[in-house]
């Protein structure tokens, strides 16, 4: 198979085919990952912890409707003083597909920040689609091992459900580190930013999100 109108050699066309086949096989992977996912079995029932937002609070049981609720646990509160720059770098992401994600889902990000302080925050990133969930005074993120007992902080995602009894249950969790060689590319797939940099011949490197950038000011990005 030749890959451009260009003029490709004999060894580089045999080394992308090669690619190709192999980036087959990970798709697969990925869609047999999924519907392990998809299957497992009911999680446990919730407890029903009470949110804080700019306008007062709001219950999980609020918040889980007859649709999946995804939330993103954003590292900001208690011994993590400033926001996590990869957090940040997910959730700007997220915020730009809001609209398409709510046609399926309903999503919030939630952290142990105080409510005004992570309102703020999110004013300052353009986070004008997204629900900021403040839970620094229950025990969501620490039930959910996003928060450790001294208050630090970890990047995670869960996602909960309604039953067919209207119970609100827990149905998956994820974070960066999965095991001891695995310590940030967790949850890499919901970030487009890692996989156009391993596109490239030099990969993603030592690459790492900052907050010096991006930022809105005065209307405009620096």
């Amino acid at each position: 198979m030749e890959y451009t109108n260009l003029t490709e050699s004999a060894e580089y066309r045999r080394a992308r085919e090669e690619l190709r086949l192999a980036e087959i096989e990970l798709m697969r992977q990925r869609e047999r990952v999924a519907r392990q996912r998809r299957e497992l079995p009911p999680g446990p029932v919730m407890p029903n912890y009470v949110f804080r937002e700019d306008n007062g609070t709001v219950t999980l049981d609020d918040l889980v409707t007859d649709r999946p609720f995804i939330v993103y646990h954003l590292m900001y509160g208690k011994r993590q003083t400033t926001p996590c720059p990869m957090c940040t770098m997910w959730i700007d992401g997220f915020n730009g597909v809001a609209q398409h994600i709510a046609r399926n889902v309903d999503f919030a990000v939630a952290a142990a920040a105080e409510p005004e302080d992570l309102q703020r925050y999110g004013r300052e990133r353009g986070w004008d689609q997204l629900r900021l969930l403040s839970c620094g005074d229950n025990t969501f993120k620490r039930d959910l091992r996003s928060e450790d007992e001294d208050g630090n902080q970890d990047s995670t995602i869960s996602v909960f459900v309604r039953d067919a009894d209207g119970a609100v249950r827990h149905h998956y969790t994820t974070r960066p580190r999965m095991s001891e060689d695995i310590q940030e590319r967790g949850i890499d797939l919901l970030a487009p930013v890692w996989h156009l940099l391993d596109l490239t011949p030099a990969g993603r490197g030592d690459w790492y999100a900052g907050l010096d950038y991006g930022r809105l000011v005065s209307g405009s990005r620096t």
